[in-house]
């Protein structure tokens, strides 16, 4: 019940059919996982270059440094956890989440880092920043264990596991 947008941006690596597949099961996984598989809603994501990450880092969290993943919700959340949603966050009949952009070059990096599959890795960016988009923050340690528990979850259903 997912529309996606997923734009290349970058030409520094082959972005293949199984990673477009991996974006889509990632977001598809964790929205079934918190109980918003039947949601009708759209995810917008874009893969680009260390470089254009690093702009987008220093321009929205005033970091210059390129980063692997970043995440733009759309929809905000309660301390309940309640989506408070308004109709400027519909797109016809789609509930708009928000936009994920993720650096292939950082990501091929950090998968020969920890010694896994650029698909694994690229599936992990994905589910952590859909879980951005759901309202889910790992700034305070309470909240970190429970974004933990939820990637592992959703790894797990993916059979992506740490290798």
């Amino acid at each position: 019940m997912v529309e996606f947008t997923i734009e290349n941006e970058q030409d520094k690596l082959s972005f293949t059919k199984e990673l477009e597949d991996t974006i889509r099961e990632a977001v598809e996984t964790t929205l079934s996982v918190l109980e918003w598989g039947n949601v009708k809603c759209a995810v917008s994501v874009t893969i680009t270059d260390n470089e254009k990450i690093r702009e987008l880092n220093s321009l929205y969290r005033q970091i210059d440094r390129e980063t692997d993943v970043l995440s733009f919700p759309i929809i905000e959340f309660s301390p309940d956890g309640d989506p408070l949603v308004t109709d400027g966050d519909y797109e016809g009949d789609n509930l708009l989440l928000g936009d994920i952009v993720i650096s292939l070059e950082k990501a091929k990096a950090q998968s020969e880092e920890y010694g896994h599959s650029l698909k694994r890795e690229v599936g992990h960016l994905t589910l952590h920043s859909t879980l951005h988009l759901m309202g889910f923050d790992h700034i305070e340690e309470e909240d970190a264990k429970i974004m933990r528990s939820l990637e592992k979850e959703v790894a797990e259903k993916m059979n992506l596991p740490r290798e």
